[in-house]
C-alpha cells in the first residue's frame, strides 16, 4: 500500500490556529475562544482545593483575599491553572506602574540596548523631545533576575541582577496559595504588547528546574492565548485573558506550546478604580521585601487619577504581561 507522506506545515495545527487568530482579513470569530468564568464549558472547571490558605500578605501586595479567589483547571489541560483577576483595581495601577515606572530602568536588560544608553526608560518616554517619544512603544520586553539569553536560551551567573523584592513576595503568595512552599522567583520577562503585537510559538525550557510552576500575570488589554502540547501537531486551546488574570503552567503544561496571536481591546477598564482600604495588615509573614511602608506609600499614591494620568494613556492602548519562573533546583545556590 502506498503510504501518504504529510508536510511538516499540515502537520503543524498549532501555526494553523495561530495564523487563523492573527489574521485581520478576514478578522478570525471568537466563538471558539474559551471565556473563563462560572459555568463556562465543560472543558473548564472550577478549582477547589482541599484546604484554602489564608494568606495574610494579599491586602499589601494589591490582592483580593485569598478566600476569594477563582481558580480554574482545564480538562485538555492538566497543570494548566486560571486564575481570575485576583487583584484589587489599585493593585493593577500598582503593578502596572511598576512595569512601565521600575523595572525597565538599569541595570535590568531591555530589547532597546543594543544601540541604545538609555537608563531610565520611562523617564526619557517622557523628557521633552519628540525622539524620545518615539521610545515609548519601542520597548517590546525586560528581563529581571537572571537574564534570558535570547540567542544561547541559557542562564548565566555572569548575566544576572538582583530580582525585585516585590515582585518575589508577589510569586510567593500564589505559590504558597496553591502549594508550592519552596518557590523562588529568580528570573522574570516582562513584555510590551501593542494592539498589533504577537508573540510566536515556544515553549519555556531554559530553565535547570523544569518542575517549577511558571506564573503569568497580565494586565491591560485582553489577549488571545493559545496553549497546546509538547508538539505543535497537537491543536491548541484559545483562551481570553483580561486584565488581571492569572495563568499558572505546571506539570505537564510546564513544557507545551504556547503563543499570544492577537491582542484585543479589553472589555473593562480595572485599573480605573481607585477604591483603597487596608485593615488589620499584617506583614509578620513577609520574605522578601523589607519595608513595607514604602509599598503602602506607593499604593495610596496610585489612587490619584491625576498621578495615574501617563499611566493610564499608555495601557489603555497596551498590555504588559510578567512571567517568573525558578532557574536553580531546590538545593543549588548557583548556576
Amino acid at each position: 500500500m502506498e503510504q501518504i507522506q504529510i508536510s511538516a506545515s499540515e502537520k503543524d495545527e498549532f501555526m494553523k490556529k495561530f495564523k487563523y487568530y492573527k489574521s485581520n482579513k478576514p478578522k478570525p470569530s471568537l466563538d471558539q475562544v474559551v471565556k473563563v468564568e462560572k459555568g463556562c464549558s465543560n472543558l473548564v472547571t472550577e478549582l477547589c482545593p482541599d484546604k484554602k490558605v489564608e494568606e495574610p500578605r494579599t491586602q499589601l501586595l494589591g490582592l483580593r483575599s485569598s478566600n476569594e479567589w477563582q481558580l480554574y483547571k482545564f480538562q485538555m489541560h492538566p497543570g494548566l491553572i486560571f486564575i481570575k483577576n485576583p487583584f484589587t483595581d489599585v493593585g493593577q495601577r500598582f503593578w502596572i506602574r511598576k512595569c512601565l515606572e521600575e523595572y525597565p530602568r538599569k541595570p535590568n536588560k531591555l530589547n532597546i540596548d543594543i544601540g541604545s544608553n538609555c537608563q531610565d526608560w520611562w523617564a526619557e518616554c517622557h523628557g521633552n523631545t519628540d525622539n524620545n517619544k518615539l521610545l515609548l512603544k519601542k520597548l517590546r520586553w525586560t528581563t529581571l533576575g537572571y537574564h534570558h539569553n535570547w540567542d544561547t536560551k541559557v542562564y548565566s551567573e555572569d548575566n544576572k541582577t538582583p530580582f525585585p523584592n516585590d515582585l518575589a513576595e508577589l510569586s510567593d503568595v500564589f505559590a504558597r496559595c496553591l502549594g508550592y512552599k519552596n518557590f523562588r522567583a529568580e528570573a522574570a520577562i516582562v513584555n510590551y504588547y501593542h494592539m498589533n503585537s504577537t508573540l510566536s510559538a515556544h515553549t519555556d525550557h531554559s530553565e535547570i528546574n523544569l518542575d517549577a510552576p511558571l506564573f503569568s500575570f497580565s494586565f491591560g488589554q485582553s489577549a488571545i492565548f493559545l496553549i497546546g502540547g509538547k508538539e505543535k501537531s497537537v491543536e491548541p486551546s484559545a483562551l481570553l485573558i483580561n486584565s488581571g488574570d492569572v495563568i499558572v503552567m505546571s506539570n505537564e503544561t510546564r513544557l507545551c506550546y504556547h503563543a499570544v496571536p492577537k491582542i484585543l481591546p479589553s472589555p473593562a477598564s480595572p485599573w480605573e478604580g481607585t477604591d483603597y482600604e487596608i485593615s488589620n495588615l499584617d506583614v509578620s509573614d513577609l520574605k522578601y521585601i523589607v519595608h513595607p511602608e514604602e509599598i503602602l506609600s506607593s499604593m495610596k499614591q496610585n489612587t490619584s487619577n491625576q498621578e495615574w494620568d501617563k499611566f493610564r494613556h499608555y495601557i489603555k492602548e497596551s498590555r504588559i504581561n510578567i512571567n517568573v519562573r525558578q532557574v536553580l533546583n531546590e538545593k543549588q545556590t548557583s548556576l
